[in-house]
Order: structure tokens, then sequence, then C-alpha cells
């Protein structure tokens, strides 16, 4: 096997276990599900800050987050995306906690379509048929839930549009996963701090030394969110994106098959023509290449 192909290998593997990870995380914030979401996050913020500080410090990158942060418009960004992630995270783990788990998976597959329509929109992205069709498979899927369950999916929605959003912003600010992290984090932390101050003087704190196991589990909500990313930057620098586009379904995936089996939540009928609207319109954008080669081949006559 030359490099090259050992390269790959090993980034496939980094990239599957971040998103297995990511997956089977409901599993631990089940675990916290005593405690409020919106502390859940103020928790997470505050820890991942220090692992990646600490982490960042390690590689000898602390120097090239403060020449970053001289860049106002840069740091603007970084503050929208921040926003968008604790919002995200406070959506997701309320999802858990109040047995909404299989909607929120139907959000992340939905986010690829909803990435596709941010492309187009907002950067002015090639807009083919096919992909107009998924869009509108997507839309399909939404309005099946509102129509058949009477209300509309806004976990769904939430978790999807704002991680969309989120990587929308992102992709603008040029700054590595890790460092724009450590960024995120600490315009955070001052927020997370008062939070967490104001739940200690009123009695609502999570973390209490009487109960030492649910205090380890708060702790590892910073590594928890640190490790999978940077499992996650070490696959991406060494594979396709092709081939990560098609990774990132094993995590709601994984989600789904949780949410039923483990957490007995129902999945309805309008759930099951809600998914096979959405995964057919993945299955059309990633055969997308595949179809305009088949295309070209008629009309040349080949």
């Amino acid at each position: 096997m030359n490099s090259s192909a050992a390269d790959e290998r090993i980034g496939i593997l980094f990239a599957a276990a971040a998103y297995a990870v990511w997956g089977l995380l409901p599993l631990y914030w089940h675990d916290l599900r005593s405690v409020p979401p919106i502390q859940v996050t103020a928790w997470r913020v505050t820890l991942t800050a220090v692992v990646v500080f600490l982490f960042t410090v390690l590689r000898g990158r602390l120097d090239v987050v403060i020449a970053h942060l001289q860049n106002r418009r840069l740091v603007l960004r970084l503050a929208i995306s921040a926003s968008l992630i604790a919002f995200n995270w406070t959506t997701y783990v309320y999802s858990v906690v109040s047995h909404q788990l299989v909607e929120a998976s139907l959000g992340y597959f939905i986010l690829p379509l909803i990435s596709i329509a941010l492309g187009v929109g907002m950067l002015r992205e090639r807009f083919s048929r096919v992909r107009l069709v998924g869009v509108g498979l997507m839309l399909t899927a939404v309005v099946v839930q509102v129509v058949m369950l009477g209300h509309m999916p806004w976990i769904a929605l939430a978790l999807a549009l704002s991680f969309g959003f989120y990587g929308y912003v992102r992709k603008l600010a040029p700054i590595g996963a890790m460092e724009g992290l450590l960024v995120e984090t600490c315009l955070l932390l001052p927020v997370a701090l008062v939070l967490l101050g104001s739940w200690a003087v009123t009695g609502g704190l999570a973390f209490s030394l009487s109960t030492p196991s649910h205090d380890l589990l708060l702790l590892c909500c910073g590594p928890l969110t640190a490790l999978p990313l940077t499992m996650f930057a070490a696959g991406a620098r060494r594979i396709r994106l092709s081939t990560l586009g098609l990774l990132q379904y094993l995590s709601p995936t994984i989600s789904l098959m949780i949410a039923v089996a483990v957490f007995e939540e129902p999945f309805r009928i309008a759930d099951g023509i809600s998914f096979a609207c959405v995964w057919l319109g993945l299955a059309l954008v990633a055969g997308e290449p595949h179809l305009m080669r088949a295309r070209g081949r008629l009309l040349t006559g080949r």
C-alpha cells in the first residue's frame, strides 16, 4: 500500500471515529438529563475552553490565536458562529432529554440539503436541477411533518439551520478548526461563567461533591467536545470531500437507531415518509456526478 492510500485509510478511520462519537453522544446526554440543557451548554463551553486552550498551548499555536484576535472582522464572525453553535448544542441536548431524538436525527439528515441551499443563496454556487429536486424533497419532508403530525418540526429545522449557518460563517472565517473553537468558546466563556455562578448562588448548580459519578460526567463535557472535533479535523485533511460527505450520515444514522432501539421513541408513518423523502434527496445529490456522466454519454452516443 502506497503512502497516499495509507494516509487516506487513516483519514477515513479518523473521520468515521469522529462521526461515530457524535452519533453515540445522545447516550451521554441522556445520563445528564437531570441537568437543564442550558446549564449543560454552560459547562460544555467552560470545560471545552479549558481543554482546547491546553491543547493549543501544547501544539504551540497560542501565538497564532492571539494574532487572529487582532482581526476585528474575524472576531465578529466567530462571535456569530459561537452563538449559533451554543444554540445548536442546547437544542440537541433538549431533544435528547425530551425524547425527540428521532426529529433531531431528521435535522442532521436535512443539513446537507440546507447547506446546498445556503451555498446557492449566500455564496451563489451553481444550482443544478438535481439539487433543486433534492431541496424540494427536503421541503416535502417538512410539509409531511406539518400536515400529518399537526406541528412544525422545529427541532429538526433549528438544528439543521443553526449548524448550516454555522458552517457558512466558519467557511468565511480564515482560521483553523481548533483555533476557531478556542476563540468561540472564549467569547462565550463570560456568559457561561456568569450563568454557572448564578446557579451556584441559588443552589441550582448541577456539580456537587456528594455525587462524584455525576460530577465526572459533567467534567467529561470538554474532552467529549474537543476529541471528535480533533479527529474530524485530522480526517478531513487526509480524505476527499466526497468521502467526507458520505461519512457524515454515520452520525444521524447511529442517533436514529439509538432513539428507536434504546430510548424506544416512536417512529411514525409521518417520520417514515419524511426520512424517505430526505434520503431520496440525498441519494440524488450524492449520485449527481454519475447522472451527469450518464447523460453526457447519451448525448454523445457513447
